[in-house]
């Protein structure tokens, strides 16, 4: 698969779940190091090989093709007891792992403690903010308080055991005070946790350096991120939004890489659009056509297993998306659920509760709840999409309203997703 950059940023476009996995899978057959910049445990990448599923949260889906060198960079934070169950069980399943796998020594480790926070917060917290509880928030929260451990951390016992027990009698005292006991479950876990180090340190790479070193001698680069652009810190529907930055910004600053290295940023689509957790989703669909949506679409989360709310195209969100990350190019992924369905709508803009109508993204979350999509309808196709290889083998009104979301979007659609194989997909 060719047509992509030396450098290329593989962003979500929308709330997460836009299909990135599969998208980095089918281009990383061109490339020599896939990279994730951002994110943890919460994020999952469904990938289907043949008659196989590969569900991955940590390792880029960039390790299904032989030889292929993934990293996992200083924006991530890893949890280091599911790394190792995904690596394992990866192991397992015949993937030659030997060489492939590298872990920045400036990431930061997603300890059992960071889960039982989540946990908690979340259940005490009067405003729920959607979390899978897998600990991404307190883990950062950590981070950015400087409290945190890192990958390096492992190689020096004492000072790791030091920033060990500050955050451990921080966490029990926190935990006493919101009416929830850490309990002796959390030492054992500590214990499994830490007795992984040196199989982790094993793993250590300087991340920013070997993916400047594979530029500099040609080489391709992948850069993948986790969730999607309005679940960034900064731009997205915040607070509901997850504790990094997910848009193509991040890229760089999660894998010490400089900026200017980067020269295409492919933002993922899915035709239509899904959320998970709480927060607003303006193009929500009604009841019945939701469920009908997600049962098409098989719209449950592939972390935790939750249904997705899905909502129609909004193009509001997707020019947001391109305008933030500098999109060179869309990736539109499962056009072939909406292969039965008679009528398409898409939002062009947002009427607002003031009465005036808005085309770009507005900060005020709190607003999304109120404003009244402005909506046209599109013809639907109502045959399948899912042996198309070319443009010309979709149906005329399939192509009619790519072209309309690559007008609206302001950015060309350079590859569409028309099933879960790998040769299901159309580049443009």
């Amino acid at each position: 698969m060719s047509g992509f950059g030396k450098c290329t940023v593989i962003v979500g476009c929308q709330w997460g779940d836009e299909g990135k996995g599969k998208i980095v899978d089918v281009l990383a057959e061109g490339v020599d190091i896939v990279a994730r910049y951002q994110g943890g445990a919460n994020a999952g990448h469904t990938v289907h090989v043949g008659d196989d599923e590969f569900i991955l949260h940590q390792i880029p889906s960039g390790i299904l093709h032989e030889g292929r060198r993934c990293l996992l960079g200083n924006g991530v934070v890893l949890d280091i007891v599911q790394f190792f169950q995904e690596f394992d069980a990866l192991a397992e399943r015949g993937i030659d792992l030997t060489g492939r796998v590298g872990v920045s020594r400036r990431a930061h480790l997603l300890l059992p403690y960071h889960r039982l926070m989540d946990k908690a917060a979340e259940q005490s917290a009067a405003e729920k903010i959607g979390t899978t509880g897998r600990g991404i928030g307190p883990a950062y929260e950590d981070k950015a308080g400087r409290r945190g451990v890192r990958v390096a951390d492992l190689g020096n016992r004492p000072r790791l055991e030091s920033r060990v027990a500050s955050a451990m009698s921080r966490v029990c005292e926190r935990l006493d005070r919101l009416g929830q006991g850490a309990g002796t479950d959390l030492e054992r876990a500590m214990e499994e946790a830490l007795s992984l180090g040196d199989r982790l340190l094993a793993l250590s790479c300087d991340t920013g350096p070997e993916i400047t070193r594979a530029l500099d001698a040609g080489q391709r680069v992948l850069l993948e991120g986790a969730q999607g652009t309005v679940l960034d810190l900064d731009h997205g529907t915040y607070p509901f939004v997850t504790s990094s930055n997910t848009t193509a910004a991040g890229a760089a600053i999660g894998t010490g890489i400089g900026p200017t290295r980067i020269d295409d940023v492919v933002g993922v689509v899915k035709a239509y659009i899904t959320r998970v957790g709480e927060g607003p989703l303006p193009t929500g669909m009604d009841q019945a056509m939701d469920e009908h949506m997600r049962q098409l679409g098989g719209e449950f989360g592939a972390t935790t297993g939750r249904p997705r709310r899905c909502g129609w195209f909004d193009s509001v969100i997707s020019r947001f998306a391109a305008q933030v990350n500098g999109l060179t190019g869309l990736a539109v992924t499962k056009l072939d659920v909406l292969d039965t369905l008679p009528e398409i709508k898409v939002a062009t803009a947002y009427t607002m509760p003031d009465g005036s109508v808005v085309e770009d993204f507005p900060a005020d979350t709190w607003s999304l709840g109120d404003i009244v999509p402005v909506y046209e309808t599109h013809p639907g196709w109502e045959c399948s999409t899912a042996g198309a290889r070319t443009l010309a083998d979709l149906p005329p009104n399939a192509r009619s309203y790519l072209d309309r979301l690559e007008e609206l979007t302001g950015a060309p659609v350079r590859w569409v997703s028309v099933g879960t194989k790998r040769s299901q997909i159309i580049q443009l």
